[in-house]
């Protein structure tokens, strides 16, 4: 299998192979060879129907019948490869060579790659694009970068300040303080305090002990297992407490949620009903979902407990086993590699709970969460010292 982006006599070419046949899609015109027109270009496969788009001019390649997976396990390569032997005869029209010119802003599956001299795995014979301090995004929100004498400054636009245009103007005078982060809100010319675990007040200044995590909506809780590299990830069990009065959410998410390639296992309500994933490697995920449980969004507190045996996946709800299935009587992968990562109410506040899961999940927890435990531990998980923002003590109010 392979997927591959080249030029070709001036066009733009994707070859891609799925096992079965290799696809070939070109642009309708040809690219800029003078060195000084930055191109757009988008390519990628939804199954086996592929696009290839330049500059907003698209080509698509319909579906047919035949795989529909990339199982590829090498690495991937930007502008060349480490010996052009590595490149499959099928991946291009003409003799491999490598590119040159400049390349910025990839982004594979939604997750931009950084390209600068540490964060690639390897590399060689690469320079600086225009040899000067203005690079890609230095000035952030749209700022325009200037060379000066000393490096560069950046013009920013009305709405941001900052070295780098990295700050709202909105933010530039806040008093959230060091347990704080600053939301900016233009529509009221004023911004809003987002505080870390264990504080709150409108400036965050208040410190706060719970036991029982109550979410707003763009609360996250992020846990680190300190027992990961003991556990046997044959065996897995989560289980939790939780009360909502919303249809929609994510309760819990075991899994580092870096990229499609991670492992994960998830716990939420979708249209009211309990919904429960789990991926042990397969990219596919099967969701299961038992419809007769349509009253987990009654403000009520509900006990749940997913135990994963190998393939084998068993939900208890209230106590009562109300799932039970093996998701791949193959045994092909077995084993929940979560990373030692576990997610409760939602991610990081810039990162939306729909575009995380893709689509699994609409919305972040709206509710209360207490008593979790990993496993079979004695004790239940301290979520006052993991990492997160907005969440406050549960124990007050209802």
């Amino acid at each position: 299998d392979f997927l591959c982006i080249s030029l070709v006599n001036g066009f733009t070419q994707l070859r891609y192979n799925l096992g079965d046949k290799t696809v070939i899609l070109q642009t309708l015109q040809k690219v800029h060879a003078n060195g000084n027109t930055w191109h757009s270009l988008g390519a990628g496969r939804v199954g086996n129907e592929g696009y290839l788009d330049l500059d907003g001019i698209n080509v698509t390649q319909k579906p047919s019948p035949g795989m529909n997976a990339l199982d590829t396990h090498t690495d991937f390569f930007v502008g060349g490869v480490s010996s052009l032997n590595l490149v499959n005869p099928m991946a291009i029209e003409n003799e491999p060579t490598g590119f040159t010119g400049c390349i910025r802003e990839i982004v594979i599956n939604n997750r931009e790659l950084k390209l600068t001299v540490t964060d690639p795995k390897g590399g060689a014979n690469i320079d600086d694009c225009d040899r000067t301090a203005c690079g890609y995004t230095v000035c952030k929100n749209n700022g325009t970068c200037q060379v000066e004498d000393s490096g560069f400054s950046c013009s920013c636009p009305r709405e941001w300040t900052g070295t780098t245009c990295e700050q709202s103007i909105h933010c530039s005078q806040n008093m959230c303080g060091s347990h704080g982060l600053c939301i900016p809100q233009p529509s009221s010319f004023s911004y809003t305090c987002v505080c870390a675990l264990g504080w709150t007040g409108k400036y965050c200044d208040k410190k706060i002990k719970f036991y029982i995590a109550k979410f707003v909506g763009n609360s996250y809780i992020k846990y680190t297992d300190p027992f990961y590299g003991k556990r046997d990830l044959q065996y897995s069990r989560l289980s939790l407490n939780f009360t909502t009065n919303q249809t929609e959410g994510l309760i819990a998410w075991m899994g580092k949620s870096e990229d499609e390639d991670n492992d994960f296992l998830a716990i939420g309500l979708a249209n009211g009903t309990l919904k429960v994933v789990i991926n042990l490697g397969e990219r596919i995920s099967v969701p299961l979902m038992h419809s007769k449980y349509f009253t987990c969004s009654n403000g009520r507190w509900h006990f749940i407990t997913v135990v994963q045996n190998k393939t084998c996946i068993k939900v208890y709800l209230d106590e009562e086993l109300i799932l039970f299935e093996d998701i791949d009587p193959q045994r092909k992968y077995t084993a929940l590699n979560y990373g030692g990562i576990c997610y409760f109410g939602g991610f990081e506040i810039s990162r939306k709970v729909s575009t995380v899961t893709t689509g699994l999940f609409q919305k972040e927890f709206i509710g209360k969460i207490k008593d979790v435990v990993l496993f079979q531990d004695s004790k239940k998980i301290q979520l006052m010292k993991a990492e997160g923002y907005n969440v406050y003590d549960g124990n007050s109010g209802n």
